[in-house]
């Protein structure tokens, strides 16, 4: 299911048709460095997290972090999204790419879509987000669509530091 279309790229639903997609991505490199291990190792894995993961989430919550596709041929380039996580009071927003898409302006489009249709359509007063702290790239991207670095957090179930990026419609 189509949740957003922007000029180059399709956001939608992810189903379990993308679990070699998502099992590629999650085992890249950047993803291991930066976000970290997710434990997929096989396309079954892959599947149970789509479906334990986003699918759960659309269902739970109305959002999720949605598989990015590019108009032009329908190639998935990466993901993109809102997740609600139990160790953050806000929503927050999510992205990842392959490599092979970095620096062609995707990651931009996808994020400002996903930050206009959290607060214009499902009403969010504030939108946060977390990168590691050397994920320089990342840091830039948020601040680029409009988030400002806020403070440092700790996530319950992760020793790291992370920065805490946030819009908040209020202050706007």
């Amino acid at each position: 299911m189509k949740i957003l279309e922007t000029e180059r790229l399709t956001l939608r639903l992810q189903t379990t048709d993308d679990a070699d997609f998502i099992l590629e991505l999650m085992n890249d490199p950047s993803w291991l460095q930066f976000i970290g291990d997710r434990g997929l190792r096989t396309v079954e894995d892959a599947r149970e997290y789509i479906m334990n993961g986003p699918i759960r989430m659309y269902e739970q919550f109305g959002f999720c972090l949605y598989l990015v596709e590019r108009n032009e041929d329908r190639s998935p380039v990466g993901i993109c999204g809102l997740v609600k996580r139990d160790s953050l009071e806000d929503v927050d927003i999510g992205f990842a790419f392959l490599p092979t898409y970095w620096g062609k302006g995707y990651a931009y489009e996808a994020a400002s879509a996903v930050l206009a249709y959290g607060l214009d359509t499902l009403g969010l007063k504030r939108i946060v987000a977390i990168t590691s702290q050397d994920n320089h790239a990342s840091a830039k991207l948020l601040e680029k669509v409009g988030l400002k670095f806020e403070r440092l957090v700790q996530l319950s179930n992760d020793e790291e530091e992370l920065r805490l990026f946030s819009f908040d419609r209020s202050t706007v």
